[in-house]
């Protein structure tokens, strides 16, 4: 043991690499690349660090390439999922007693470990198994990763600073507890970072996880695992359950031991889980801690002041609107252009879009690769489908294609809508699908205002003017619609510590992963008094005669 005050490292966002070509980090990763692809690796259920193959498998395929098999997924069941909370309560008081130093430096340490020889594996498995570019793998797998990692303990150990008042003779303490139970953690496929955040942010406060990877993410998923593991996170803190989501969800929230649910995932899929912790409310230890990051339908707003900016304005659309093929819950989805400027805007975004190349991630040339699987394929066809069939209220201006021969690849996609209200508008796609409405200048604030209330999400958004009275008018009308609000920039890209990330209305609880405000959600306090000179007498003074 250490007698000492510690203080973790202060926590710095991990730098960027450029992958040029030459760079030692494109020439680790394409070394990676080629390995991991020429593997075909078993992915097992975890529980108390034992391996369990089930033998209800599943293939971990390539987006871009389907018929490449990356690994045989073992799927977890119900019993599978009583073993792990058997296994995780087993270990709860003792993971809650290691101080909290201790804690701090084996997530410390998995953060240096993904920064140095983790990060071409991570990154590679991101590409291969969720279709992303190097970029796209690098700025997700690999630094929003790291900074989860560093800024959370940082995070925590200014909550566990957080204590209050004491009066004369007196201490008053705050003891930060870990929930009662364990925390069910759900992740998407698309950030292997959210998933690596939602397992860990509430083990970092002490708690033990159940972690739900998606399956077509579990490649990534399996090398986490594998990553916090090397750090020397002790088995049963964090148990891994792939699997079919009522399959694992169903058991895992009939537990009385539930304490808390960390997801990341569609709001259909959230507010039934929701649904399910209301009706068993009454079998519950406690009132679980319900955090989740949901859709979105993510705008951009251009006013007629940014007619000077169109170049910057087109390229926020095609990147936020397209890179990682639009499946980001952050992606721009829906742009509200002034007449005065769409002929401009219209010119440049196809132009910015025909360069766009798209095909396999392990081409470093593409900008784009394969949306995830058959379903969100077949999802954003349908949608592509209504506009082409949209008559004089849909129009495609580039786009409109989609191949699935050789992977699930949808050419970026603008269609321009008379209806504001339309379902391209309106529904979350979560594809490389933008929807364009063009307005009357002078119809600015009324449009605003539509843009408020056409979509049920409030997660991002963004508007572009140089008129600062404009954009003060759109922070006004539209202060409800985004948890994360740009001004001449994309809605995408937020960055841990910098900009806390999450939404409202059916976008989610808002608990803004990237900051202290999550982490309180994973501890359950216990306020703790101690008098120096406890009262001796009965009467009080006011009782004197």
């Amino acid at each position: 043991m250490i007698n000492a005050i510690a203080r973790v490292p202060p926590p710095q966002n991990e730098p960027i690499l450029p992958y040029t070509p030459g760079a030692p980090e494109r020439t680790a990763l394409q070394a990676t690349l080629q390995r991991m692809a020429s593997e075909r690796i078993e992915i097992p259920v975890i529980i108390g660090g034992k391996h369990i193959r089930t033998g209800k498998t599943d293939p971990v395929r390539m987006p871009h390439k389907h018929s490449h098999v990356l690994a045989t997924l073992h799927e977890a069941d119900a019993s599978h999922v009583e073993q792990a909370i058997q296994n995780a309560l087993s270990v709860k008081d003792e993971w809650a007693r290691i101080p909290f130093t201790e804690r701090a430096a084996i997530f410390l340490r998995a953060a240096e470990l993904l920064a140095t020889r983790y990060r071409p594996i991570l990154n590679a498995a991101t590409m291969l198994g969720q279709s992303k570019t190097a970029h796209q793998a690098e700025i997700d797998a690999a630094c929003e990763a790291i900074d989860f990692l560093r800024f959370n303990v940082h995070f925590a150990e200014r909550l566990l600073a957080e204590q209050p008042l004491s009066s004369p003779q007196t201490w008053n303490l705050m003891d930060y507890r870990p929930l009662d139970g364990f925390v069910f953690a759900v992740a998407p496929f698309n950030f292997t970072s959210i998933t690596l955040n939602l397992a860990t942010a509430p083990a970092i406060m002490g708690n033990v996880v159940l972690l739900k990877p998606s399956s077509t993410s579990a490649f990534s998923s399996w090398y986490i695992m594998e990553l916090l593991r090397e750090a020397g996170l002790p088995d049963g803190v964090i148990n891994f359950l792939p699997g079919d989501g009522p399959t694992i969800g169903n058991p895992a929230l009939a537990s009385p031991h539930l304490g808390g649910i960390h997801f990341t995932g569609s709001t259909p899929t959230f507010q039934g889980m929701w649904r399910t912790v209301g009706e068993n409310i009454h079998r519950y230890k406690q009132y679980p801690r319900l955090v989740g990051e949901t859709g979105g339908k993510d705008f951009i707003f251009a006013h007629a002041s940014a007619a000077d900016d169109v170049d910057a304005l087109a390229t926020a659309i095609v990147r936020g609107g397209f890179e990682y093929q639009g499946q980001k819950c952050s992606a721009a989805s829906r742009v509200y252009v002034p007449e005065s400027l769409w002929p401009k805007l219209k010119a440049r975004v196809q132009e910015f879009t025909a360069e766009l190349r798209m095909g396999d991630v392990t081409d470093f040339r593409n900008f784009m690769g394969a949306v995830i699987d058959e379903k969100s394929f077949k999802r954003v066809s349908s949608y592509i489908e209504l506009a082409k069939q949209g008559g004089s209220e849909a129009t495609i201006i580039t786009g409109g294609d989609a191949d699935r021969s050789e992977g699930w690849f949808v050419k970026p996609t603008v269609v321009q809508l008379t209806n504001p209200r339309h379902r391209i508008m309106q529904e979350e796609i979560f594809a490389p699908l933008v929807g364009v409405h063009v307005y009357p200048d002078a119809r600015f604030e009324e449009t605003l205002r539509e843009c408020d209330q056409t979509a049920a999400y409030a997660l991002t958004g963004a508007v572009f003017a140089r008129d600062r009275k404009a954009i003060s008018t759109a922070m006004r009308e539209l202060r409800g619609t985004a948890g994360n609000f740009y001004i001449n920039d994309k809605p995408t890209g937020a960055v841990v510590g910098q900009q806390p990330f999450g939404g409202s209305r059916n976008s989610g609880t808002n608990d803004k992963a990237g900051s202290m405000l999550n982490l309180v959600r994973w501890t359950s306090p216990r306020t703790i008094k101690e008098n120096f000179a406890p009262p001796t007498r009965v009467p009080y003074p006011f009782m004197q005669g």
